[in-house]
């Protein structure tokens, strides 16, 4: 939003306080073990808390390092001292080598993976090419009572492979951080657009992570969910949370659309629950069910300070084969001279796009996240000032899509709000009644789904608009 970066030093109690607290727990991983921590929040997502002498002592260094700080260095900046050769640059998706689509062809990294496979082979490449000791990445949670996955270091392919899924949970850093700096050795670690964001700020002011951390690995996000997300699921498919033992949030199934989701539960006795996510009320991704509040603040979506960043091929054909494809935008030599070796060796199944193709496959979220940004950094502004590279905006908006953005910023607030009431009342039906009618609005303003959407047509304000 500002084009300068903010003198003032921010303290973690602000960013809290404006809702711009991804919960990434870079600034925890600086402090040694009970000085801070990274703790729930009453609505399922982590936040840092610590003594007071913490919260003195990380204040300088905070600023420069949250990612959200408008104290930090912008996606640009970072992006221009890190690839500052780069032979392409593009206004969206910033500085590039190249973009692929296709998936890994090499044994069954693709069919373990739940899109085409390719951040799985690679982080299991670069071990085996000794360029890394370890992959920092998320894996179910071992011996964690309150978590269902988290950040762990692997330094076997076996143990890598253990990640290959989708993990819409809450999860931070701070301990493969502490694990990096206390072990010499040289790492990957795997992302969401914030998160590597974030290590690149901590690199910059820590020469000793600099030095470790090798490569990293971006994944395109949408937005993050709360712990809640799953909890829900458990309401709706009648599996009491406590019996909840596992989350498999997108199987795959190569006879279905890669982009029709199906959740599975795995029950304490062995049992399984499952649903497809269009049938649950808080099921359609963009309508903002328990998104943190500071994604609202994101104009990042494919992880633009990454070595490499993989995504979903959301385009025709590749979102109807249920095999799964990715989109891949490489922007590290290195691994660009390692995926064309691949491909001329047979390993890979990639095959070159441009720019336009890569912001097709995420045009939602492309549209989310510039368009959506400007509207909401005027409609919308928290209390901190955020330092965005897009500008307050949106006037000119037709009228639908003004609602559609409105609608998706409550659903993102109410929906923790009506979930933690159902939650302390012990009341599922609270929650996912409200769901289902919001749900019911939001597909009617932004599909023309049912007989609200044909009213809203009539109506004629923008008539068609995508989400």
């Amino acid at each position: 939003m500002t084009p300068y970066r903010r003198e003032e030093p921010v303290s973690p109690q602000q960013i809290i306080a404006a809702g711009l607290c991804i919960g990434c727990g870079a600034c925890v991983s600086r402090t040694a073990d009970g000085d801070a921590a990274m703790t729930w929040d009453s609505y399922g997502q982590l936040k840092p808390t610590g003594s007071l002498a913490w919260l003195h002592e990380c204040a300088v260094g905070f600023s420069k390092t949250c990612p959200f700080s408008p104290s930090a260095a912008n996606e640009d900046e970072l992006a221009a001292s890190r690839f500052p050769d780069a032979k392409n640059r593009d206004p969206r998706i910033g500085l590039f080598e190249s973009a692929y689509v296709g998936h890994a062809a090499e044994a069954d990294f693709r069919a373990a993976g739940s899109s085409g496979g390719m951040v799985t082979w690679l982080a299991a490449e670069l071990l085996r090419r000794g360029l890394v000791d370890g992959v920092a990445h998320v894996l179910p949670a071992e011996g964690e009572q309150r978590r269902f996955f988290q950040y762990q270091i692997s330094r076997s392919v076996e143990a890598v492979r253990g990640g290959a899924k989708s993990r819409y949970y809450p999860v931070e850093l701070s301990s493969v951080l502490r694990q990096i700096r206390s072990t010499p050795g040289r790492y990957a670690i795997v992302g969401i657009p914030c998160f590597i964001k974030a290590i690149h700020l901590a690199c910059g002011e820590e020469p000793l992570l600099r030095e470790r951390i090798a490569f990293t690995l971006g994944l395109y996000c949408g937005h993050m969910k709360s712990a809640r997300f799953v909890e829900s699921f458990a309401w709706q498919m009648g599996a009491d949370m406590e019996a909840v033992d596992g989350v498999e949030y997108r199987l795959k199934d190569p006879g279905r659309p890669a982009n029709w989701y199906r959740a599975r539960l795995t029950l304490k006795d062995g049992t399984h629950r499952e649903q497809d996510w269009w049938h649950l009320v808080d099921g359609d991704w963009g309508s903002g069910f328990f998104q943190n509040s500071a994604c609202d603040f994101c104009d990042d979506v494919i992880a633009e300070t990454a070595d490499i960043s993989f995504g979903d091929a959301w385009v025709e054909p590749w979102s109807s084969d249920g095999r799964g494809t990715n989109v891949v935008v490489v922007r590290s030599a290195v691994l660009h001279d390692l995926l064309r070796e691949s491909i001329n060796d047979g390993r890979l199944d990639l095959r070159p796009v441009d720019s336009d193709f890569v912001v097709r496959t995420q045009e939602a979220g492309f549209r989310q996240r510039r368009e959506g940004l400007a509207f909401r950094l005027r409609r919308f502004p928290p209390s901190l000032e955020p330092r965005k590279r897009v500008r307050p905006g949106g006037h000119s908006l037709p009228a639908r899509r003004v609602f559609i953005y409105v609608m998706r910023r409550e659903i993102s607030v109410w929906s923790h709000r009506v979930f933690a009431a159902a939650r302390w009342l012990r009341a599922p039906a609270l929650y996912t009644r409200w769901a289902r009618a919001t749900l019911t609005l939001y597909r009617g303003l932004a599909y023309s789904a049912g007989w609200i959407g044909w009213c809203i047509d009539r109506l004629d304000f923008n008539r068609g608009a995508s989400r």
